[in-house]
C-alpha cells in the first residue's frame, strides 16, 4: 500500500495542479504545481477555504453563492470546466483551466479533488494562430480574405476616400472599422451612418447638422455626423440610398472639406476620413441617372470589394467556430459544438445572406438544440436538406487528412503541423486533436513544449 510520502511525491511530479478539499471546501492538501500556479506557500494554503484562494474569479463567486464547490459534479454527471485568470507570483496573468472530481469515501476525509492546468502558453499559441486569420472583426484565412486584409491595411495608411462594395451581410462595416482602427485616426471618433434608415427629409440635417429654428421641430442647434466625426472616420453605409439633393451637398463637402448646417450660411471646416459602403451597383446607377457620376468617382478613390461567403467556402468552418463560440457565451452553454454532419451541411450551403445569415442560422440551431452537440435536425430546413449522413461522410475525412497532414519527422515539423491544423480548425483543439490522431491532453502537452 503506498505511503503518504510516496503519494505526495507522485502528486508533486504532475504538471497539473491538484488540491484536495473536505466537504466544507477547506483545503487539506495541495501539490507543488498548484502552489506554483497560485503563488502561495503550503502553510498559507492549508486549512484555508478554496474560494479565498481564487478570490475575484467567477468560480469563487459561484462557490460562495451556492455554499458548496460549484465545480463538483453530482454522481453520474460530468464535471464542469471553468477557465479563470489569476495574478501570478511575478504580477503576470496566468490562465488556468480547472475542474473537479468526487473522491470515494476515505479515512482522510478527502471529499473532492480540484485539478488545475496552466493554459497560459496554450492561450498565447491560440493568439498567434488567430493573428493569421483575423483582422479586427474580419475572419478568414482563405486567399480571398488574405488579399482583402492586405488591401485594407494599405488603404488604412492613406487618407483617401474608400468605397467598400459587396453583398448584404458580408461584413462591409467590419472593413470600415478595420480601416479606422489601423489608421492614424484610430484614436479619433468612428461614426457610422446607415443612410437607408434616414428619411429623405432628414438626410441633410443628420449628415450636416442644422441651426435652431431651421425647420419645424428644430428647437435647438444640432451637430451633424460630419462634425461629430471630426478628427476621425465617418462611415456612410448604404450610400446608394441618399437623395439627389443630398448627393449634391455631399459632393461639395468631399471637395471643400467643409459643411454648412441646414439653416445657416457659415461654412465649418471638418477633418474627416470618409468611407462609403453599398451593396448596390453604383456604376449601373450612374448609367441609369440615379447616382451622380462625379460623386461616384469622388467616393471610389480606393475601391475595396468584400467577397461573398460562397466565394471563400473554406472559411466557413473557421467562421462557424468563432460565431458558435460567441453564441455559446451569450447563451451560457460553453460546450456547444457542431456534429461533423451538421458542419458538412453548413459548408454545402450557398449562403445568399452571407455571414449575417450564417450567424442567424447558428443561433436558430442553438435554440433548437437540447444538448451540447448541434445535429442536422437542429438546423434550418433548407440547411438540413443538404446534410450528409455519417455513412456518406466517413470516407471523406480519412483521405483528406492523410493527404494534407502527413506524419512529421522532426520536432520542428511537428510544431509547424500543429499550428497549421489549429489554423485549419479555427483554434478548435478538440477537432485539431482528432485530425492529428492524438488525444486533447497529448495535444496540450505538445503545445506547452513549443517555444
Amino acid at each position: 500500500m503506498p505511503t503518504m510520502k510516496m503519494l505526495q511525491g507522485f502528486l508533486d511530479s504532475l504538471e497539473e495542479g491538484v488540491l484536495f478539499l473536505d466537504p466544507a471546501r477547506r483545503i487539506l492538501e495541495i501539490n507543488k504545481a498548484a502552489r506554483r500556479m497560485v503563488g502561495q506557500h503550503h502553510a498559507v494554503i492549508i486549512d484555508s477555504l478554496c474560494p479565498t484562494l481564487f478570490a475575484g474569479t467567477q468560480c469563487a463567486r459561484e462557490c460562495e453563492t451556492r455554499g458548496h464547490c460549484s465545480l463538483t459534479p453530482k454522481p453520474g454527471e460530468d464535471g464542469k470546466i471553468q477557465d479563470i485568470v489569476l495574478k501570478g507570483p511575478q504580477g503576470t496573468d496566468i490562465s488556468l483551466r480547472m475542474w473537479a472530481m468526487l473522491l470515494p469515501p476515505n479515512v482522510g476525509g478527502l471529499y473532492c479533488a480540484i485539478i488545475l492546468r496552466d493554459c497560459s502558453r496554450e492561450m498565447e499559441l491560440e493568439a498567434r494562430v488567430r493573428e493569421r486569420w483575423q483582422l479586427g472583426g474580419l475572419i478568414g484565412r482563405s486567399s480571398a480574405m488574405q488579399d482583402l486584409y492586405q488591401k485594407v491595411l494599405r488603404a488604412a495608411a492613406s487618407e483617401a476616400t474608400v468605397l467598400v462594395t459587396g453583398e448584404s451581410g458580408v461584413g462591409k462595416e467590419l472593413v470600415a472599422r478595420a480601416l479606422h482602427d489601423n489608421s492614424v485616426r484610430a484614436k479619433g471618433p468612428y461614426i457610422a451612418v446607415h443612410c437607408a434608415a434616414l428619411p429623405e427629409n432628414l438626410q441633410e440635417s443628420e449628415l450636416f447638422g442644422h441651426a435652431k429654428g431651421a425647420f419645424s421641430g428644430a428647437t435647438a442647434a444640432r451637430l451633424g455626423r460630419f462634425e461629430a466625426a471630426h478628427g476621425g472616420t465617418l462611415l456612410l453605409d448604404e450610400i446608394g440610398e441618399i437623395s439627389p439633393a443630398t448627393q449634391i451637398r455631399l459632393l461639395r463637402v468631399l471637395q471643400e472639406r467643409e459643411v454648412v448646417r441646414v439653416g445657416e450660411n457659415l461654412p465649418r471646416r471638418v477633418d474627416v476620413r470618409v468611407v462609403a459602403a453599398t451593396h448596390r451597383d453604383l456604376s449601373a446607377m450612374v448609367r441609369r441617372g440615379e447616382f451622380r457620376e462625379d460623386l461616384y468617382y469622388r467616393l471610389r478613390v480606393l475601391p475595396l470589394h468584400v467577397p461573398a461567403l460562397r466565394e471563400h467556402r473554406d472559411d466557413i468552418p473557421l467562421l462557424t467556430s468563432k460565431l458558435l463560440g460567441d453564441l455559446a457565451e451569450r447563451y451560457r452553454r460553453p460546450d456547444l459544438r457542431l456534429s461533423p454532419e451538421a458542419m458538412l451541411a453548413m459548408e454545402s450551403y450557398d449562403w445568399p445572406g452571407n455571414v449575417r445569415q450564417l450567424f442567424n442560422a447558428l443561433e436558430y440551431a442553438v435554440v433548437q438544440s437540447d444538448g451540447p452537440t448541434i445535429l442536422p435536425r437542429h438546423l434550418l430546413p433548407e440547411l438540413a436538406a443538404g446534410s450528409v449522413t455519417p455513412a456518406a461522410a466517413a470516407p471523406v475525412a480519412g483521405p483528406q487528412l492523410t493527404r494534407y497532414y502527413t506524419a512529421p519527422a522532426t520536432d520542428e515539423e511537428e510544431q509547424a503541423l500543429i499550428l497549421r491544423v489549429l489554423q485549419d480548425t479555427g483554434g478548435n483543439k478538440a477537432e485539431a486533436a482528432r485530425r492529428l490522431g492524438m488525444s486533447r491532453t497529448t495535444l496540450w502537452k505538445r503545445m506547452s513544449r513549443m517555444a
